[in-house]
This record gives C-alpha cells, structure tokens and sequence, in this order.
C-alpha cells in the first residue's frame, strides 16, 4: 500500500487573456444556440494550478464508487464484483461479504454506485447499483443490505429496470439523497445501435415514459414510489419517472446550498452534457442532441427545441464525464462551490466554475489515468477513484 505523495502540478498558469478566452467561450456554450464549430472549440481549456494529487491507496481492480463511514472508513465498490473496506489508509485484504450477484461479464456493467442512507448511524443500510442477469439478457438493479462488520446482511433487491436488455452498455447506475430522503437513481439509455427494443433502436426508449431506459428515476429508501413524482398516475408512464431523454448519467450531485441537482451524461461522438435535472423535464436524447453516430452523420438535425432543457455545457469532442462532485471545502477557497466532472476518456477533472448556477468557465486538472468517480471526502477534500486495473484512489491537496 501506499501513502505518500504522487505527484505535483508543476504546469505554468495561463496567460489572463487565454483565461478570459476560455470563460467566454463556455459562457457562449451555456447560453447559445450553438454550431459544430463552436462546440468544438470548448474541447480545451487552462490547466489548474497551486494542487497536487497523494496516493491514498492502490491496489483497486476497476474501482467505480466511494462512500465514507461515521467513523472515517470507506465503502469502495470494484466493477468485478467486489465491495472493498479501506480502514486507516489501508484495504483490508478480504471483500465484504455477502453481496448480491453481480454481472461479472455485463461490459460496461458489473457492480457500482454505493451510498449509504443518510440515517446509517441508526439503520446501518448500505445502497448498491449493479448489473444484474447475464451479458444476453440484463438490467439496472438496486438493492439495499445492513452493513454488519465485514458482511451485508439482510440483503433485498428493492428496484430494478422493469425491462431486460442485452449487451454490456449504458447501464447508468449513480445515486443521489434528497433532502427528504428519497433516492434518486440514473438508468441509461440501453445502448447503441444496432441494440434493439420492441422493434426499433432501444436508444429511442428515452423518449418513452412507458420504460426506465434512459432516465432517472425517484424511490422513497425503500423501494416505493413517492406520490408526488410527476408522472404518476398518468396512463402508461412508469411511476417511478423523475427525467427523461438521458443517454448515460454516470456523474450526480445535489447542491444542498442552491438545491440544485446536476448530472454530466455521455453523448455519442461529441456532445457530452452537463444538466441541471428538475422534475417532469425532457433532456431530449436522442431527438435532440449535438451527438453524431460513431460511423459519421449528426444523430438528430435539432439541438434546440421548445420542449427540452438545455445543456448548460456541451462537449466536444467527447470528454467521457464520470463522477461528479460540487466543493464545499475550505483548501480552496476560489473553488467553493463548483462542480469538478471526472473524464475518462480525457483522463483529467474538469473544474466548472460557477456563478449562481451559472457556467463561468472551465479549467482541467489533468490526473494521467481514466477518471471513474470524484467526490468530495468528510475531510472536505476532493477524492478520485481511476478506473483501471490497478486503480488508485487520489486525494488533491493544495501546494504548500
């Protein structure tokens, strides 16, 4: 295991003009209508400076999620299956046991997000999302347990996709508590083409309120539907519906000082999205998308339309957002209250600064490894899980 410091940030800063650049090109992002050109100009931004990375710990296989325990462990889910104990800095050696099978060959899928109820002192439940079935034949699952030492006990399923897929993509799968303690919970779209549902693309199944496919949906923290979430009692729309017309969230938080709730998802080939999710709204995938098909031609010739919530930032090309966290601590105070989106394919955080609610600029922290999840610990700091074989989990530090 390992303890000690990684690496330092030693890139310049930018020139004020490349800042002042940079900001007005994602202000143009946020609020315009927005063209091929301009959308790939944003791809690049200044690098951050005055940080550094320390090693936590090593040793993690495909590691996806972080939740933080009263006494100051961690709970870390490996994509394979595993739910790691980190205790003083160190793994300990054997898995928890007692967890629900777990796809192991879904792809993409696997095991999870994890959180815990915000009551856990009294409760001791541990939530867990996962990739349940086989690789012809899956779903988004949710099932709760109680956390009993080194072992889950009392493990239920308490929701899942109503719907069955095949393939190992877009399962989605981040959790979010709400200050009334009802759950929300991200399902992505099912997959690209040529991934079929009810004879057509089931990519389509965002649009339908008839399916989870493609969004995210609200439980009470035990599973049931609360009453007042937007579609329920309307004919053919699943109760449990909170947004639609999502490809893949795979990064939530909820800013308990606005009460806003944000989400980066994946687009296609370009056109990855950062939304401010509210209650009832469509975020238009596919019909409305700066995406284009991996193969070439534009997804959808709209970007814009009336009934559809912008994005407040498009990416393009695509940076693949993963975790995402909003920093309330106090290391850096010029950071307080932005969001920072991991990027897997980009290998890098991308700080959002914000300015009530609204996007003012961009800088990266580049990490050199696939960002999984980003989260913010009990100490205040920022937290990075990388997603690879030997994944790390990373704490970003201040320069002395």
């Amino acid at each position: 295991m390992m303890n000690s410091i990684r690496r330092q940030n030693c890139h310049c800063s930018k020139s004020q003009l490349s800042l002042v650049a940079s900001f007005l090109v994602v202000i143009f992002l946020a609020g315009c209508s927005l063209s091929i050109g301009a959308i790939e100009s944003s791809a690049d931004v200044p690098e951050a400076t005055g940080w550094y990375t320390e090693v936590v710990t090593d040793g993690l296989i495909h590691p996806w999620s972080i939740a933080w325990l009263p006494n100051g462990s961690a709970l870390i889910t490996e994509r394979p299956g595993r739910l790691r104990l980190l205790r003083d800095g160190r793994l300990e050696p054997t898995p928890i046991a007692g967890l629900p099978k777990v796809c192991t060959d879904c792809g993409q899928g696997g095991l999870m997000d994890v959180s815990l109820h915000p009551n856990f002192a009294e409760n001791s439940f541990v939530y867990l999302t996962y990739a349940s079935g086989s690789a012809d034949s899956n779903r988004t699952t949710l099932a709760r347990g109680r956390l009993d030492g080194m072992r889950l006990t009392d493990v239920e399923v308490i929701f899942e996709n109503a719907n069955v897929k095949s393939g190992g993509q877009h399962f989605g799968s981040r959790l979010v508590w709400l200050p009334d303690n009802s759950l929300l919970m991200s399902i992505g779209d099912g997959g690209n083409p040529p991934i079929s549902f009810a004879g057509d693309l089931i990519r389509k199944q965002a649009q339908q309120l008839s399916t989870h496919f493609g969004k995210v949906v609200r439980l009470h923290d035990d599973g049931r539907v609360p009453p007042d979430n937007p579609f329920v009692g309307q004919p053919g729309a699943k109760p449990e519906i909170y947004s639609y017309g999502h490809r893949n969230i795979q990064g939530m938080v909820y800013d308990s000082n606005s009460a806003r709730i944000w989400a980066n998802e994946h687009g296609s080939r370009g056109g990855d999205e950062l939304n401010q999710i509210t209650a009832g709204n469509n975020y238009g995938w596919p019909e409305v998308t700066y995406s284009m098909e991996y193969w070439g031609p534009r997804i959808s010739e709209q970007t814009r339309r009336s009934d559809v919530t912008d994005p407040l930032v498009v990416w393009t090309p695509s940076k693949a957002p993963s975790g995402l966290a909003i920093y309330t601590g106090a290391g850096f105070p010029d950071w307080r209250g932005d969001l920072f989106s991991g990027a897997l394919k980009f290998k890098q955080v991308r700080r959002i600064d914000l300015e009530r609610g609204r996007v003012v600029g961009e800088e990266k922290l580049s990490i050199g490894q696939r960002v999984r999840d980003v989260r913010q610990g009990p100490d205040g700091e920022l937290y990075i899980l990388t997603d690879e074989s030997n994944g790390e989990l990373l704490r970003i530090l201040p320069t002395p």
